[in-house]
């Protein structure tokens, strides 16, 4: 089974996008084609990129590194689960990948956006040139939660979007795959 690594990118204190990725993660486990791994950004620490030499020479120096090297190079998919801010992507995202080149390099992406009325899209639009210049595919099927809130459970801080976001989800796995099986080779 190949393996989809599904990256929370919102690392603040207040944040939401762990709620968002857990009805994701179990949208995945549900279609059952990937080996499916969480990787929370908060949780991995990054500190701001602080490798001396550039990474393309994969000469890390940092232990840090070393393990996000190896994180992301086990995965053959990828879903950022993402909002944006001011307008853009989160930093943390940036950083994270900024870290690494080989690792990324022919691997499909596809994203679960959240935020307001422009459900983090523009986020998303950012993500994708720095995703293109890492020699990674985004796929064009995507989730994208408008006014991702009111789908939050007061009493129990569950998140449940509907059904149309769970066609959605389905959809963007299923591309996913395709391109995750298709790229494979070049990843050899």
């Amino acid at each position: 089974m190949l393996k989809l690594q599904v990256i929370v990118a919102s690392t603040r204190d207040e944040r939401k996008g762990h709620r968002v990725a857990a009805w994701f993660v179990e949208q995945a486990r549900r279609h059952g084609q990937f080996d499916v791994e969480v990787v929370d950004l908060a949780d991995v620490g990054l500190p701001m990129f602080d490798e001396p030499r550039h990474p393309r020479l994969r000469q890390y120096e940092h232990e840090h590194t070393r393990l996000w090297s190896a994180i992301v190079d086990r995965a053959d998919a990828f879903v950022f689960v993402t909002p944006e801010y001011n307008h853009g992507a989160p930093p943390s995202l940036l950083n994270a990948m900024d870290f690494l080149v080989h690792e990324w390099a022919y691997k499909p992406v596809a994203y679960v956006s959240y935020g307001g009325a422009s459900a983090g899209l523009r986020g998303v639009q950012m993500t994708k040139q720095v995703v293109a210049a890492l020699r990674m595919v985004s796929v064009v099927e995507a989730v994208a939660i408008p006014f991702f809130a009111q789908h939050i459970d007061a009493a129990t801080g569950a998140f449940d979007p509907g059904a149309v976001q769970e066609k959605a989800a389905v959809a963007m796995l299923d591309e996913l795959l395709k391109w995750a099986e298709a790229l494979k080779p070049m990843r050899g």
